[in-house]
Parts: C-alpha cells; sequence; structure tokens
C-alpha cells in the first residue's frame, strides 16, 4: 500500500544553514582539492589531524604547514633523517638538501603580527612541503605502502618514486580514487597505479616517469644522461608505458626534468616535444590511445628561488579531439572540454601544484588567523555607518575594487527601500583570500572573478550564466541575429554556446581603450 507523503517548506534558517554550508564548501575544495577533506579538530589546546586511521597531535601546529612538517619526519622516520644530517649537505639524500634549503627560507623570512611566518614560495617549498602533502594524501586517500617509502629513502629509486608522488597527488586533488597496484609482483608488468575518476566514473591506467638526468636527484652518469634535449627520453618512456598491459583507458605521465623558464608562456622545448609526440603518434597501433602529460616540475632546480611552478603540455594521443595543436572555435573547444572533463581536471591539478591546505577546516586564511569577518552573499547585516541610523539589509552582490582595496556591496534594505551601493574597505589579507577564491570567499556557489583571466574563461563564465535560462529567453536573445533561423533549429543547450561564442568575439573585436597616464 502506497504512503501517503505530506510537503512543507523548507524553514528560512535551514535554508540559509544549507547556503553557507554550499560555499564554504567550494572553499574549502579549492583549498584541498577534490579528494577526502581533511578530518581535524581541537581537543584540550591541542590540533588533532586524522590521516587515514591514525591520529597525529600536537599544540604547536596552527597552520596545515606545521602538521606537513612533523608527518613528513614521521613518516620517513627520525633515525633515518638523523643520519643524512650527519652527513655533509652535498652528500645528503636530496630530501634533507631540501629541509636544509627550507628551514634557510623560514629564517630568512621571520614570524608576522599574527605569529606566522610569510614569504615567497620557493622550490624548496614546493619540494619539501610538496612531498610532505603528497605522502599525506596518499596515505589519507589511499594507503601509504611501505615499499613506496622504501623507494623515496634509496636515493637511488628516489625519482621515480618522487615523481609517482607528484602524479597521485594531481589525480587526488582533482578528484580521482587511486588503486594502487602490488609492486611486489615481479612476475608480470604492469602500470603504477589505476585511477577511478568521481567526475565520470571512467578507469584509467596510469603510468608516470620522469627524465634521468646526471646530477640530479640522485642520478650518475651510470644512470643519468647528460644530453641537453630534455625531450631526449620522451619517445623511450611511452613506448615503455604502452608496453604494459592496462585493460582501460591511459593516462601517462612524463617529465622532461629540465631547467624553468621565466617570462610565462609556452616553454622553448614544447615544439620538439609536439613533434616528438606526433611522431610516436604514428607508431602506434588502432586502438593505442592515451592521454599524455609532458610535464617539467623544476623545483628542485631552484630551491632558493621563487619559481615560475609546473609547466605542463597535454596531448591526445590517438585522441584526435583532445589537446591538438589546431585553430578551433571557441564553441568546438568547449564541447570537447566536457567530453574529455577528467583529462581537463588533471591539467588544473598539475598547473597548481602542489596547493597545500592554510587552514586545518578549509576556512579562508584571513579569517582563521586575522579574524577578519567576510560578508557572505544572501545574508543580513546591520550597516551602522549607513544614513544617520544605520542600515539594515541583505547583501545581493559583491564587487572589488583591488587598487583601491574598496569593497562594492549591493544592499536591499528590510524596510522596503530602494537597493543601495555602499562601500567597505578590505585589508590585503582579505583581498588575497579573494584573489584565490573569487566570489566564493563571499558566499557564491563557485570560484569565478569579476574579471576574467582570458577569453576562454569569459566563454566558460558566460555559459554557466544562461545555461538554465528558458529557451523563450535565450531566442528573444538571439533576435536580430543573420542566423536566427538556425539558432531556432538547435537545442538549448548548444543555443547558449552559440549565443555565448558570439558575444564573446563582439568583445574580442571591440577597441581597448587607451591606458590612462
Amino acid at each position: 500500500m502506497a504512503e501517503r507523503l505530506s510537503s512543507r517548506p523548507i524553514p528560512p534558517p535551514l535554508l540559509d544553514a544549507l547556503r553557507r554550508h554550499e560555499s564554504d564548501e567550494v572553499v574549502r575544495q579549492a583549498q584541498q582539492g577534490l579528494g577526502r577533506p581533511v578530518v581535524a579538530f581541537e581537543a584540550n589546546e591541542h590540533q588533532l589531524v586524522a590521516v587515514g586511521n591514525t591520529i597525529h597531535w600536537s599544540k604547536t601546529w596552527r597552520t596545515f604547514a606545521d602538521f606537513l612538517e612533523d608527518y613528513i619526519k614521521k613518516t620517513l622516520g627520525g633515525e633515518w633523517g638523523q643520519a643524512e644530517l650527519g652527513k655533509s649537505l652535498a652528500d645528503r639524500h636530496p630530501i634533507l638538501q631540501w629541509y636544509d634549503a627550507f628551514l634557510h627560507h623560514k629564517a630568512g623570512n621571520p614570524k608576522g603580527s599574527n605569529g606566522l611566518h610569510s614569504g615567497p614560495i620557493t622550490g624548496a617549498v614546493r619540494c619539501y612541503l610538496g612531498l610532505a602533502y603528497s605522502l599525506y594524501l596518499l596515505s589519507h586517500n589511499v594507503e601509504l605502502q611501505a615499499r613506496l617509502v622504501a623507494r623515496l629513502k634509496d636515493v637511488k629509486q628516489f625519482q621515480g618514486a618522487y615523481y609517482e608522488l607528484i602524479v597521485a597527488n594531481c589525480l587526488i586533488r582533482a578528484g580521482f580514487l587511486l588503486e594502487l597496484e602490488d609492486e611486489a609482483d615481479e612476475d608480470m608488468k604492469h602500470c603504477e597505479f589505476a585511477a577511478r575518476s568521481q567526475t565520470t566514473g571512467k578507469r584509467y591506467w596510469v603510468e608516470a616517469k620522469m627524465r634521468s638526468v646526471a646530477g640530479r636527484l640522485g642520478k650518475t652518469k651510470q644512470d643519468g644522461t647528460t644530453s641537453k634535449d630534455p625531450t631526449s627520453q620522451m619517445t623511450k618512456h611511452i613506448r615503455g608505458a604502452f608496453g604494459k598491459p592496462a585493460p582501460d583507458e591511459r593516462m601517462i605521465f612524463v617529465d622532461l626534468n629540465t631547467e624553468p623558464e621565466s617570462g610565462g608562456g609556452e616553454p622553448m622545448w614544447a615544439d620538439k616535444a609536439i613533434r616528438r609526440l606526433t611522431d610516436s603518434e604514428r607508431g602506434r597501433g588502432d586502438g593505442q590511445a592515451a592521454y599524455i602529460f609532458t610535464t617539467n616540475m623544476p623545483f628542485h632546480l631552484m630551491l632558493a628561488s621563487p619559481d615560475p611552478g609546473a609547466a605542463v603540455l597535454a596531448y591526445g594521443m590517438g585522441i584526435p579531439d583532445f589537446a591538438k595543436p589546431e585553430k578551433q572555435r571557441i564553441s568546438e573547444w568547449y564541447r570537447q572540454k566536457q567530453k574529455h572533463i577528467d583529462a581537463y581536471n588533471v591539467l588544473r591539478a598539475i598547473q597548481s601544484y602542489p596547493q597545500i591546505p592554510e587552514t586545518f577546516d578549509g576556512r579562508p586564511a584571513s579569517e582563521v588567523f586575522d579574524k577578519s569577518r567576510r560578508l557572505r552573499i544572501g545574508d543580513t547585516y546591520f550597516f551602522e555607518d549607513a544614513g544617520e541610523n544605520g542600515l539594515v539589509g541583505e547583501v545581493t552582490s559583491v564587487a572589488v575594487g583591488e587598487e583601491d582595496k574598496e569593497l562594492y556591496v549591493a544592499v536591499l534594505p528590510k524596510d522596503g527601500s530602494d537597493g543601495v551601493i555602499l562601500t567597505k574597505s578590505i585589508t590585503e589579507s582579505e583581498l588575497e583570500d579573494y584573489r584565490k577564491y573569487g566570489d566564493a570567499y563571499f558566499g557564491a556557489k563557485e570560484v569565478t572573478r569579476s574579471e576574467a583571466k582570458d577569453i576562454h574563461e569569459l566563454y566558460e563564465s558566460m555559459v554557466k550564466s544562461y545555461v538554465d535560462s528558458p529557451l523563450e529567453r535565450l531566442l528573444e536573445l538571439a533576435e536580430g541575429r543573420p542566423d536566427i533561423k538556425h539558432l531556432k533549429s538547435l537545442g538549448r543547450d548548444d543555443i547558449v554556446l552559440e549565443l555565448c561564442e558570439g558575444w564573446v568575439a563582439a568583445i574580442a573585436r571591440a577597441p581597448q581603450a587607451p591606458a590612462s597616464k
């Protein structure tokens, strides 16, 4: 017998709580990625952190980086670390060389008024804390195999284990569930691990290789190249990856281990890498396809200097509609991105490596360490400086003036009067958080910003704004276009893509205002 269901409106306080939780989750994921959330809490003046099934605690941890500093020492073992510290700096394991550079970096950046060290992110920070975070992520989301830790500590095997951890870090933060292979099984060839996307459900076999260079990361002339060509080992690594059985789709990561380049833009090795990838693709048999990520993680080559971050070149080997160097309509680029969203999520994670969380609970740093109170869209506040008696109203939007450090806050008064725009100053730490989280910092459900960084980001932002619009409204917007008849023959989603492409093209063609002097 069917039960009779009754429904009631959700109480406003509960709706507000749900809205706040959604926006907080956006900021948390921007810090921690899409893997298992950080599990941490405070008790008896101690900060506790759960890693897998193990609890770690300390009275001195204020930031997540503080925890990582202790975590890597416990994971690798104090006895091993002390033995390495007893050697001359040049003879130490690369991890302990990174540790030395990391300590010098901290000493050169004394604590600020909030009691925290603040300084540029150098290669030493990315190497040492990046490794610590990768170890944590693997242990917290999958398991940290003792064999992998042993490979890290063995200088002859260190490079391979280190790069595998970088790849695992990126995949976990991109929302993949990892399945580790039995490395002790020497009876068959196998990839490093498998990764299942929580976004699409697809499963991928993953292979990760880094170019061995004499004098870097423990390699010598016996097991490292002296070639100046950073792409010299690409074909060999790709061929070897395809030589391992993989019942699912493949992701292959190859790091060039070469000097970093300044100035941004496409790296100098990109053209040669594409030629090698294209030649390798011609030699592949039917059905042999893979997402190839050619990376350069040069942090170990510039320990004392701020670095430009990771460089990455994506290529679809045997995948004709992914990351091929050819011109295309922006709407077609968007369609391909949705089709290959797993690979694009990996790309974004590589570009932001290691993306170490600042706080334990996922809140913005300014809120935790500087006790700032950020405005949230949808919340109601009393603005005491508005008018003679102040004003009670709901914040409907917030725009940021970065140059003058002002917020322009749209407020809808609760007394029914017309909406107003109020201004409020923003601190440097709050502004820094806005640069990281965009409008999500003010309670929006996405990390968006008032100004897109490029034409692709602008296009995606427009699509998201109109994707849920009724068909009738879209056709109203299309009136007057010469292709209106064609648009009416399309589905609603395709109309959105076509309309937004036209608007973006018009913006791109518009003359730019001259810079003021």
